[in-house]
């Protein structure tokens, strides 16, 4: 599917979307700390709501810790918990950067992220230790991460938000997003949606 020319705003997912990531190599990073079922716990499709709160900014990355510690029965510090957590996180290609760089000349460009503090600052700092630049702020015309904003999707609430803050027509909008509940809640919101399949990119949506 190509990106229809009515389209003038696309907000974009991050994790899975432009940054790669994979959820079972942090699942077996805290299985080697001895949290067996970490998928139990937190997964792509569901999770408890201590990730929900830590995703919206209620809660500290100190108290995080403290909570998943207690899953653990072994003695496990701070930077073990941070190191686990964060091993879902992969890559960026520079092919999708540029991309980024591109529709900016096009279309007004948004993301729009669930994420948490540990990752925020730990995929920051790989980008700009990358890239020697900040995407967040040269990228998008204006990022949004749900611990910041204190609101998460599927929630309507922060689809609302993103368009009534820039002033969007939603049916010039597009979502761009790898889980389908976002999607789901993006739809429910009135914008258009684009499920990016796993297997594709970015790059077979514009290219």
């Amino acid at each position: 599917m190509t990106i229809p020319a009515s389209i003038k705003n696309i907000i974009f997912d991050f994790g899975g979307v432009i940054l790669n990531i994979d959820y079972t190599l942090t699942e077996i990073a805290f299985a080697k700390l001895g949290l067996k079922d970490f998928a139990g716990i937190y997964s792509q499709a569901a999770q408890k709501e201590l990730f929900d709160d830590f995703e919206k900014g209620l809660v500290t990355p100190a108290y995080f810790r403290s909570e998943v510690k207690k899953y653990i029965t072994q003695d496990v510090s701070d930077v073990q918990i941070d190191e686990a957590w964060n091993a879902m996180l992969l890559d960026l290609p520079e092919e999708r950067v540029h991309l980024l760089d591109k529709l900016k000349s096009t279309h007004r460009v948004f993301l729009l992220s669930n994420t948490n503090d540990i990752h925020f600052t730990a995929f920051s700092s790989y980008m700009k230790n990358k890239f020697k630049r900040d995407i967040f702020a040269e990228a998008f015309e204006k990022y949004y991460v749900s611990h910041k904003v204190k609101m998460r999707k599927p929630d309507a609430e922060i689809f609302e938000f993103v368009v009534r803050e820039n002033n969007l027509k939603k049916e010039e909008t597009i979502f761009i997003d790898d889980s389908i509940q976002h999607i789901e809640g993006a739809r429910k919101a009135g914008l258009n949606t684009l499920f990016l399949e796993k297997g594709k990119t970015i790059l077979d949506l514009f290219i």
